[in-house]
């Protein structure tokens, strides 16, 4: 017998998970994807197993089928993503399934938020308006020389631009480019996007090009 987390209980009651073992294929309809959910992380680099709650929920998994896209306008837009891409969404996407004796995930184009072909989200390639940023690292001083321990840090909201999707889509289809580009450093949104920790320790966050306010120089 298979116990039942509060979060899966949660997801049943919410409408966000269905078990579908009697059907043998799942086709996404308009701009839809199905993503293959890549399984929790069960121990922590130390070494130690985690319980179920404690798990972080993954975000990322593989593309297995995806849409016949949308019309805007009289144009035919088709989803860029292609099966077989590793990509990452956010979090509280979509309808969760069971499938195939795997959990699969059955979400919109637009929530997710780039492909991912390593497990270093530096490596990000954002989609249609999303924006990937170094997070600044908090002060670890207040301006009297007292000692921030790290919950009494302010969170950053400051960052820098490694990568930008090619833009959201106009009411006649056509990619409106972003004016935000690579190496600028620029002011966000506190509490935008989805925070990710790169392999080299340093915070990360990706967000919608209209999350960011302004752009910085000094």
């Amino acid at each position: 017998m298979t116990l039942m987390t509060a979060e899966l209980a949660s997801e049943i009651a919410n409408g966000r998970y269905l078990d579908l073992p009697m059907y043998s294929s799942i086709k996404p309809l308009g701009d839809r994807v199905l993503v293959k959910i890549k399984s929790s992380e069960e121990k922590t680099s130390g070494g130690i197993l985690l319980p179920a709650t404690a798990q972080s929920k993954p975000q990322g998994g593989e593309i297995v089928a995806v849409g016949d896209g949308k019309t805007i306008g009289k144009k035919q837009i088709s989803v860029s993503v292609e099966v077989g891409k590793r990509v990452i969404y956010t979090k509280y996407a979509g309808t969760e399934l069971e499938f195939n004796g795997s959990k699969h995930l059955l979400l919109k184009e637009d929530d997710i938020m780039g492909i991912l072909d390593t497990d270093d989200i530096k490596d990000l390639e954002p989609l249609n308006d999303r924006v990937l940023i170094k997070v600044a690292e908090a002060e670890e001083k207040t301006a009297g020389g007292l000692l921030l321990t790290e919950a009494t840090k302010d969170k950053p909201s400051i960052g820098t631009v490694i990568a930008v999707g090619p833009g959201s889509l106009d009411q006649e289809g056509n990619s409106r480019p972003l004016k935000i580009s690579p190496g600028s450093t620029v002011m966000y949104s506190k509490y935008a996007g989805s925070e990710f920790k790169g392999a080299d320790g340093s915070d990360y966050i990706v967000l919608k090009a209209s999350d960011v306010m302004a752009v910085l120089s000094s």
